[in-house]
């Protein structure tokens, strides 16, 4: 997104896997960032690498703050919201701090960025919003019923955004990520997601755990691939692109076996005992969607969107980076 002027884009969870990642491409592109976090599951050394980059500020604030979210949005051109708590497992477990940050959090940003007549607010919308809907490839305007929480507050999210787009005319875009993962996506904690856990794992000599007999299938989507539709959510022109959803994916889908089948082979041109490391099967998890897989033509119609990594391709420059910075 190289422009000939500079624009201030405040990214909400700068210091998350995703946030981070476009901290490092708006920076590199030559615009001002301002990274919100408050590090409740962001890291500082996600920052390392551009913390000192002039063009570069970081707000330690809480979104569930009206205070910092004004004071963070203050003089922006663009908002990524990206701070949310994401996992499913979480929300189930947690249901009330789930929705005081995905959905009181998101209202406080939409009121912030409506106020401080920010030229676009675009948002991390989520995959979890199809719920128990089987059609398959997942198109925008056909959804089901959400299947937790979480998926809860993120339909939500969206519901808002329409009402401001609206109500205020506040230009608005939610982009429904696909199992994002890549470089910086974090293989700790309990909620830790699949990618990154399983790398991890299989590093250590440890076996994985599959959720079931592993054909549940995913439309796995490398970071590279999230940042692109951010920029052109950024830049598009077209009155008709805005104040809508798009489906932010590769548009394939892959079992949670071939994910494992890949990793290892992978994983083995870097060590050679990996590929004798055993596989368990374990129960299906609570709230998950059975398949989920893409329709990405909205995207590539409306924003020019042309997605460059496949599963494979995403996960050997992954691969590469976690074998780099986790062993």
């Amino acid at each position: 997104m190289k422009t000939s002027f500079q624009n201030t884009i405040l990214i909400t969870g700068g210091a998350g896997f995703i946030g981070s990642n476009l901290c490092e491409y708006f920076l590199n592109s030559g615009q001002k960032v301002i990274c919100l976090d408050n590090f409740s599951t962001g890291h500082y050394h996600n920052l390392k690498d551009f913390i000192k980059n002039p063009d570069f500020k970081l707000i330690e604030g809480d979104i569930r703050s009206i205070i910092d979210c004004n004071l963070a949005i203050s003089g922006v051109d663009y908002v990524l919201h990206q701070a949310a708590l994401g996992s499913v497992p979480r929300s189930i477990n947690d249901p009330i701090t789930t929705n005081d940050v995905n959905v009181s959090g998101f209202l406080n940003m939409l009121v912030s960025a409506r106020d401080a007549k920010v030229k676009r607010f675009i948002y991390a919308a989520s995959s979890s919003t199809y719920g128990d809907s089987e059609g398959l490839p997942k198109v925008e305007d056909i959804i089901g019923k959400p299947l937790s929480p979480y998926a809860i507050t993120k339909y939500v999210n969206e519901l808002y955004a329409e009402i401001f787009s609206k109500t205020y005319g506040l230009e608005t875009i939610g982009l429904r990520y696909f199992n994002v993962f890549g470089r910086k996506q974090d293989p700790k904690g309990a909620y830790a997601a699949v990618i990154p856990k399983f790398v991890m794992q299989l590093m250590n000599y440890e076996s994985p755990v599959i959720n079931g007999d592993g054909n549940y299938s995913r439309d796995f989507t490398y970071i590279d691939n999230v940042i692109q539709m951010n920029a052109l959510a950024i830049s598009a022109n077209d009155p008709n692109a805005v104040n809508t959803v798009y489906n932010t994916a590769f548009g394939d889908r892959n079992t949670l076996n071939d994910l494992v089948g890949y990793l290892k082979k992978y994983l083995t041109e870097f060590d050679s005992k990996i590929a004798d490391v055993p596989i368990i099967y374990g129960e299906n998890r609570s709230g998950d969607i059975p398949h989920s897989l893409a329709s990405i033509d909205k995207a590539k119609n409306m924003l020019g969107y042309n997605p460059k990594y496949s599963l494979e391709e995403g996960l050997k420059e992954a691969i590469a980076w976690y074998w780099d910075n986790l062993k």
